[in-house]
């Protein structure tokens, strides 16, 4: 009986990621709004110029909007009334720059009102995100429509950086995500930053024998340990991802094969043949990962959720 129903479950999310990838099109909106994805970029071009976070943090937007109900913009909408949204999940409390959607959709519907979703808007500044820090660019699919239901209790099914390989497979396999998507994706982690929450369990009391995992460098591991204390009460305390944390590059791979990660999702990643194998490939040539990640983003970007155009990307009608 569980293995039928798990057939099932499988079959629909199979049917929804085909039914959800056809009904989008790169030319979706050649007619209606034809400077669309120019507004955007200038709305990324323009944030960026003041803050070097802003491609890391819509990138993960876009990631976490993805997962939960699907790429509805779900994640944009604010708390109201007695309606806690996604936005103030645990998972989600650090992630910004939602300002930058607010000024890409009040420049877009200048343009064109009414004709443009704010999960479109969303997928389109994640791909500026990373072309504009140096990595590939790609013809979003578009036609995407907007989601009315956001709740907070919901983000716990995002994966997260404590997770191992099989948790991780779990979670993107019930979106129609394959490993190989898993490790493309992760790649994202090329950008940004990360607060000692997300890796504490790594650098202090990792079990009931050794304070530091054993998988990292141990020049890593300290380096970390001085930054992120046992009883750390500095709030925006934490690590970059990478060493080149404003460059989408493969070096998280590399410093991944050198013990140099931040997360046990990360390291998770070399503890299976399959997975270990593709981080390889990656760390050794930019343009094979960049190929991957560009699949896998059009793949998980075309996860289906809304039903609507939403004017606004704030509110909870």
């Amino acid at each position: 009986m569980a293995a039928a129903f798990g057939l099932i479950f499988a079959l629909l999310v199979i049917f929804q990621m085909s039914s959800s990838v056809s009904a989008l099109s790169s030319n979706y909106y050649e007619q209606t709004c034809p400077k669309l994805e120019s507004a955007v970029t200038n709305a990324v071009k323009k944030a960026m110029m003041n803050d070097k976070t802003v491609p890391a943090a819509l990138l993960r937007m876009h990631f976490h909007d993805c997962f939960i109900r699907g790429c509805d913009a779900s994640v944009l909408l604010a708390s109201k009334g007695k309606n806690k949204a996604e936005k103030d999940g645990p998972p989600n409390i650090s992630l910004h720059a939602f300002y930058v959607i607010d000024n890409a959709k009040k420049a877009v519907e200048a343009l064109c009102p009414g004709v443009v979703s704010c999960a479109d808007i969303l997928a389109l500044a994640a791909r500026d995100a990373v072309a504009l820090s140096g990595g590939p660019t790609w013809d979003v699919p578009k036609g995407r429509k907007d989601g009315r239901i956001s709740k907070a209790s919901e983000t716990r099914q995002l994966p997260a950086p404590t997770f191992n390989i099989s948790q991780l497979q779990q979670s993107f396999s019930q979106r129609g995500l394959s490993l190989k998507d898993l490790v493309a994706l992760s790649g994202g982690h090329t950008l940004g930053f990360a607060h000692c929450s997300s890796f504490q369990n790594r650098i202090h009391s990792f079990n009931a024998t050794l304070d530091v995992d054993p998988a990292l460098n141990p020049s890593f591991g300290s380096s970390l340990r001085s930054v992120c204390p046992a009883h750390n009460k500095v709030r925006n305390a934490g690590a970059t991802m990478d060493s080149s944390t404003t460059t989408f590059d493969n070096v998280y791979y590399k410093l991944l094969l050198q013990g140099n990660s931040l997360f046990s999702s990360d390291q998770a990643l070399l503890s299976t043949r399959e997975t270990k194998a593709l981080v390889s490939k990656f760390a050794s040539s930019q343009e094979m990962f960049e190929k991957a990640f560009v699949k896998s983003m059009i793949k998980m970007s075309s996860i289906s959720g809304g039903q609507e155009i939403r004017l606004d990307c704030k509110v909870v009608r």
